[in-house]
């Protein structure tokens, strides 16, 4: 079934998303290759295939090795690949993302919190709610990859 581009039917929300997106890249102190990672990691969870392709080629770009980026999934198996930051970024992203069965539990805010301080883990939960967006709106019109065959 064709769905609505939701980009053209909605100018003003796809430029209001935008605003979230463009400050959570450009305006934070978290590097950009753990923005991508953290784009990535809530994409999975969501199932979004567009921000999947479109994170992991990002992350590429950013000099991450390939092994690394394909075991993102399985953090928790190879912790040896990702750092302290990275470790706890991804944590606090999949508490965040499965707030509903988490609700963001004090053991978790904690741990965050103490790798982040409260305004580095503030921009980071404003980077993971605009990517449970931008995901919502792929995964409900159906955004495509641009991988092909």
């Amino acid at each position: 079934m064709a769905r609505a581009n939701w980009f053209a039917v909605s100018p003003e929300g796809a430029k209001a998303i935008g605003v979230l997106h463009h400050y959570v890249v450009n305006d934070t102190n978290l590097s950009s290759a753990l923005v991508h990672l953290v784009f990535l990691r809530v994409s999975q969870i969501n199932g979004c295939a567009h921000c999947i392709d479109i994170h992991t080629r990002d992350l590429l770009k950013e000099g991450v090795s390939v092994d690394k980026a394909v075991l993102v999934p399985v953090w928790h198996e190879v912790e040896h690949l990702f750092t302290e930051r990275e470790r706890a970024a991804l944590a606090w992203s999949e508490e965040v993302t499965r707030v509903s069965e988490t609700h963001a539990s004090d053991e978790a805010y904690a741990a965050a919190l103490a790798v982040f301080g409260e305004k580095d883990l503030v921009d980071l939960t404003l980077t993971i709610a605009a990517m449970n967006a931008i995901n919502r709106l792929g995964v409900s019109f159906r955004l495509k990859p641009r991988a092909r065959s």
